[in-house]
């Protein structure tokens, strides 16, 4: 296949020749990079790439050229390319444009000139962009393959556990793909036990796996390499991520431990538009990647799917003892695992629940949606996300409220960008009253709470992304929590004054520390804490140094 294509397009043929350079020398082995003169130039070019079905992975464009500005060529190529990167080359007095262009054009990044030395000025943003670009578009596949039924559970299951883990697979679906009997027949099974799971190469196939002997065959890290480590952190959203960068990056040997998929609650939204430092947004999926790679290259462990089912102290030591029976020890352990989706308590919604019914997983759906109408039950910046992102496929999406309005719970640049999406409507004071199908998800009943007025619609799709509920059953004998089971920490602990009973003298706990010194919590399982991705990421890189200070004492 031929390589994808970085154009860069400047009017100036010195900085062309430039721009043609420096990209060469870093990207020429992977990439094939081409210049144009002009806009006009350059969208000849794109009809002929496009002709021999090749991509482009990036545009490096110029704004000030006479005939056709950057903004105005980059509008009109990426109905062509719409999923290359773009940056735009602009003087200071350029500044204005190139941030609307951020809005109008999703922009990713726009380059002041002169950019020397590019090792430090060029350089690192495409590598950034590139990375992005390739986690979407891998090459030709030769890797997993699921072949199943489209509204198994099972099937679900097995996909959203791949998809959230970032592990690419191709779906084979047994009703409608005439390629999915003979690989079944090449892999020398039937249909009795779906899904089938046919690995490349001579590995073989796996029927019903569950995720653990399914991470074990694809070589997902499952055991800890050690007995022992200074920091245990329990979950692997933003919270858990950030200190394991901070945590590993100081010193501390460092185990994270996952029962799902990195990334979290966090790691399943498309899109996260209000992070600091990305002023056009990254999927939840593309942070908790980052996050990974950073982590994992400080030498942090990172197991998944492993899951805690008790802890036990022994000061000044915790064992954590997994679902396996495995026993790991540690000086401090952190607290991240975040929130659960509530679950939805209308009939058949349990009975359907992965055969048209999601919790979360709009992402690894959202085309089962195509061309036909889906229901998202929430109010959260998680259930507008979903919405948003469904609507690029569904003919028509429904938000489900409880209550008046979006306003309460709800980002105003989301709620914005919903009213402007002709295809998304916003149901207040509605709520589900029933699911109904033969075997996947056919109907959804809805009720409105002030007329009492039902109706029954067709369904793709119902998404709920409804309250939260904290993962903390296993710690119920462990450390304090307030009545819904969030992690009571620091002053919260404090009554009159006075720590926690059996709390050793000399100090109070620390900010993020619980009711027992040495386990700490961060992220949404904290009590009273910010539910939002920052403020995780902020408490994760806190918690750590708090470590510290509890580490010196011992």
């Amino acid at each position: 296949m031929a390589k994808p294509v970085i154009m860069a397009v400047d009017d100036d043929d010195v900085v062309l020749r430039a721009v043609e350079r420096d990209l060469r020398k870093k990207y020429g082995k992977d990439y094939r990079v081409i210049g144009a003169e002009s806009g006009e130039q350059a969208l000849d070019a794109l009809q002929k790439l496009q002709a021999r079905e090749e991509n482009i992975a990036l545009f490096v464009v110029d704004q000030r050229m006479p005939q056709m500005t950057g903004v105005e060529f980059l509008t009109q190529a990426i109905k062509t390319f719409p999923e290359a990167r773009r940056i735009l080359l602009t003087a200071y007095a350029d500044t204005e444009a190139a941030i609307r262009a951020i809005n109008d054009i999703r922009l990713d990044y726009y380059l002041l000139k002169p950019w020397d030395p590019p090792e430090e000025r060029l350089y690192p943003m495409i590598d950034d962009l590139l990375s992005d670009w390739r986690a979407a578009h891998p090459p030709a596949f030769a890797g997993i393959r699921i072949v199943g039924h489209r509204w198994s559970r099972l099937s679900h299951e097995t996909r959203n556990f791949l998809a959230r883990n970032q592990v690419p697979y191709q779906w084979v679906d047994l009703e409608n793909d005439p390629a999915a009997r003979g690989l079944l027949t090449a892999a020398q099974l039937d249909d009795t036990k779906l899904p089938v799971v046919i690995l490349p190469g001579d590995a073989g196939a796996m029927t019903q796996p569950t995720s653990l002997e399914l991470a074990d065959k694809i070589g997902l890290h499952t055991r800890a390499a050690m007995p022992f480590y200074d920091l245990i952190v329990v979950g692997c959203g933003p919270a858990g991520l950030a200190a394991a960068v901070y945590g590993a990056s100081e010193g501390l040997e460092t185990l994270v431990l996952e029962r799902e998929a990195p990334g979290g609650q966090a790691g399943q939204s498309s899109r996260i538009e209000n992070y600091l430092g990305f002023p056009v947004g990254l999927s939840g999926a593309d942070l908790a990647r980052r996050a990974v790679a950073q982590a994992t290259r400080f030498g942090a462990e990172i197991l998944t799917p492993q899951e805690v089912e008790a802890v036990q102290v022994q000061q000044p030591y915790k064992v954590v003892r997994l679902t396996n029976g495995t026993e790991l020890t540690c000086h401090s352990l952190l607290v991240a695992t975040g929130v659960s989706y509530r679950k939805l308590d209308a009939p058949g919604v349990d009975e359907l629940t992965g055969s048209g019914v999601y919790y979360g997983a709009a992402i690894t759906e959202a085309l089962g949606t195509k061309d036909q109408d889906c229901f998202v039950v929430g109010a959260g910046n998680s259930a507008g996300q979903a919405a948003m992102y469904l609507s690029r496929f569904a003919s028509n999406v429904s938000m489900l409220v409880r209550g008046e309005s979006l306003t309460e719970s709800m980002s105003q640049y989301l709620i914005e960008q919903i009213g402007q999406t002709p295809n998304v409507r916003v149901l207040t004071r509605t709520v589900v009253e029933e699911v109904a199908g033969n075997d996947r998800l056919e109907t959804v009943t809805l009720r409105n709470i002030m007329t009492d007025e039902r109706q029954t619609l067709p369904a793709a799709g119902l998404f709920i992304f409804i309250g939260a509920a904290p993962r903390t059953d296993w710690l119920a004998d462990v450390v304090e929590r307030d009545r819904s089971g969030y992690i009571l920490t620091g002053p919260d602990l404090m009554r009159e004054g006075k720590p926690p009973a059996g709390w050793p003298s000399g100090r109070d706990p620390y900010w993020l520390e619980a009711s027992v010194p040495g386990i700490f919590a961060a992220g949404d399982v904290r009590a009273r804490s910010v539910k939002r991705v920052a403020s995780a990421v902020g408490e994760g890189s806190m918690a750590v140094q708090f470590i510290h200070q509890y580490l010196a004492k011992l």
